[in-house]
């Protein structure tokens, strides 16, 4: 993959779309034998719903009581996941956010945000007792140690993240 050697603006954003379709659940997913039907729905070798594939804004469609601006009942701002996975057999919504970055800028601040995020999430889905977890798929600029405080935060706010790929059984595949 290219890397930005020129800062933010539109090279970053040029760049971090791109990770972020590299990156599309719904391909990994299909490389290891599931199948991401047209109604979102994901099935194994089986045939049998294992969950539903809910990028972007699809969460509100999915779930009823987001439809038609129903979200706002539980939160002020709407939230888009870059990819978000719905376990139906341990009732769990996966949201996955992906940061790409090649130099100092804003992207390494949004990881201080995760707790709030998956808060945010959590008052979401209160309503259905469904559980939350906010993961971060990241390229490997994060893993110099001058992120090491970021890392630890992310983790003691029972957060996660993973660099490039996202093992499935970290989304109870």
């Amino acid at each position: 993959m290219a890397k930005n050697t020129h800062g933010g603006g539109a090279n970053t954003n040029k760049h971090g779309l791109k990770f972020e379709q590299d990156t599309q659940l719904k391909s990994c997913l299909e490389t290891y034998g599931y199948t991401v039907n047209d109604d979102n729905s994901v099935t194994n070798e089986n045939d049998y719903i294992v969950g539903y594939n809910l990028p972007k804004g699809k969460i509100y469609e999915h779930f009823g009581h987001l439809r038609k601006n129903g979200w706002q009942k539980y939160i002020s701002k709407k939230l888009l996941p870059d990819d978000a996975f719905y376990n139906t057999r341990n009732n769990t919504i996966y949201i996955i956010e992906k940061k790409w970055q090649s130099t100092n800028g804003s992207v390494d601040e949004k990881l201080q945000t995760c707790d709030f995020k998956k808060e945010e999430y959590e008052k979401m889905f209160l309503h259905n007792n469904i559980k939350v977890k906010y993961i971060y798929i990241l390229n490997d600029f994060f893993e110099n140690p001058k992120y090491d405080d970021v890392r630890s935060y992310i983790l003691q706010h029972g957060c996660s993240f993973f660099y490039y790929t996202l093992p499935l059984n970290e989304i109870g595949l």
